[in-house]
């Protein structure tokens, strides 16, 4: 229900020094009121503050108890986020202290919101597309510079002005065929014929454009995971901690000491890679180390690139050839590990050369990382146009849709099939900004956000 005022805990849930609580709806400035006893004469109730003002007091529940010291923002509707009356409670933060604060609010009359919700209402209310609020959830869960950057332009409206851009055009395509359609004896001039096939074709290269960033935008909101294979004692874990900049890995001397597959994320030249170290590949010698062997190939089977480590101390042995046989199908980096060590010898295939312990070579490794999984530069006019899954899925439909309509122009055929075509695409697109969103729709997408966004 859009007519109640929702609250949730806004900020993460755990010790720290704020918390903040958020109300939104018709009677937020009423229950807040209901809670909150200003101090001081510079502070006022919610229903007397005015609008965008910080107000200190305590929050009070029904026994007229002190549960915290607070400052309470009022905001009036429609200048904020969800275009209805805010109120945001910032209490000390922890566990206890903002449960009790929100507690409290939901006492003296609001609703516990769902996932997403307060961002939903700014969707509904008309303060941000579907593509917009999509982007609200990218914003929070960005793990680069890069993909913060991704979603700060889809937020700003980038890819909605061009998705509206291209509705638009088909919408006038639309137009002028149902225009006909409603007068039969009028025929599509040749001329104007033309110029309809030039715009659907115009639209349909600009959908292939937006359909080749799918694979970038997956990139930068879910990253890459890599599976740091290799027989054991090759400076996995050592070329792990390389990567990560700090030690995560246990790093021993003795061969099999990584029994079970270690996960972290780092930051590699602005996408998000997901490492996976994992046991080392040989012959198990107990039932310990196959279960870790077992899950290493299970890694290898989830991972979108691996790199193979090899010991460059150690003679290329046929060993090694059949496990770079085994994964030749696989998108993949060879490395030669230990080169700074005297004994260390040529592989005699095409690697990248590495030292895990002197950091050597672990910048051209970066390089290849990026060159492997990301084709071309990252350039900062694509950053717009990183469509997500959902977006791809409405694009793909749309072209579908798209092709026959122009198809049907082409070859004269009957002007309501091509009408019904282009209506398929058109909605389509604006699935993708929620123009034509249905509720299970909207669910979908919400239900991913977190409480308090």
């Amino acid at each position: 229900m859009i007519d109640d005022t929702i609250a949730a805990i806004a900020t993460p849930l755990g010790e720290g020094a704020l918390a903040v609580i958020r109300l939104s709806g018709n009677d937020a400035f009423a229950i807040a009121g209901r809670c909150f006893r200003p101090i001081g004469s510079s502070s006022k109730i919610p229903s007397e503050a005015t609008t965008h003002t910080l107000h200190y007091g305590n929050i009070i529940d029904a026994e007229e108890r002190v549960v915290d010291e607070v400052l309470l923002a009022v905001m009036r509707a429609p200048r904020t986020f969800t275009r209805e009356d805010t109120v945001e409670i910032t209490c000390h933060g922890g566990m206890v202290a903002s449960q009790a604060v929100l507690q409290t609010v939901l006492a003296a009359g609001a609703r516990s919101a769902l996932p997403g919700e307060f961002t939903r209402r700014a969707f509904l209310n008309g303060r941000i597309d579907l593509a917009q609020a999509e982007a609200v959830s990218d914003v929070i869960h960005a793990r680069t510079d890069l993909a913060l950057a991704a979603a700060n332009e889809q937020l700003a409206g980038k890819l909605s002005q061009r998705i509206g851009q291209l509705r638009d055009d088909l919408m006038n395509v639309l137009a002028h065929l149902e225009a006909h359609i409603d007068f039969p004896d009028e025929d599509i001039v040749p001329d104007t014929q033309v110029q309809l096939i030039g715009r659907l074709e115009s639209a349909l290269d600009f959908i292939d454009q937006l359909l080749a960033t799918a694979n970038e935008g997956r990139i930068l909101r879910r990253g890459i995971r890599a599976a740091i294979i290799g027989r054991p004692n090759a400076g996995k874990s050592s070329l792990l901690n390389q990567l990560l900049g700090h030690d995560r890995a246990i790093v021993t001397p003795t061969a099999g000491t990584t029994r079970d597959t270690i996960e972290e994320t780092a930051n590699i030249r602005g996408i998000p890679v997901v490492f996976i170290d994992t046991a080392g590949l040989r012959e198990a010698a107990d039932a310990i180390e196959a279960e870790g062997i077992r899950r290493s190939y299970d890694s290898m089977a989830s991972a979108e690139l691996i790199l193979h480590v090899l010991d460059a101390t150690e003679p290329y042995t046929d060993e090694d050839q059949a496990y770079l046989d085994q994964f030749a199908d696989r998108q993949r980096l060879i490395i030669a590990n230990k080169i700074d060590q005297p004994n260390a010898n040529a592989i005699g295939i095409d690697c990248l050369q590495t030292s895990a312990t002197e950091g050597t070579g672990i910048e051209a490794l970066k390089d290849a990382i990026r060159t492997a999984v990301w084709s071309g530069e990252i350039r900062a006019d694509m950053l717009p146009a990183m469509i997500n899954a959902r977006h791809q899925d409405a694009l793909r439909r749309a072209r579908a849709g798209l092709a026959d309509s122009l198809a049907g122009l082409r070859t004269e055929a009957t002007l309501e099939l091509i009408a019904m075509d282009l209506r398929i695409a058109t909605n389509a697109i604006g699935e993708v900004v929620g123009q034509t969103a249905t509720e299970d729709l909207l669910d979908r997408v919400f239900s991913e956000f977190c409480i308090g966004k």
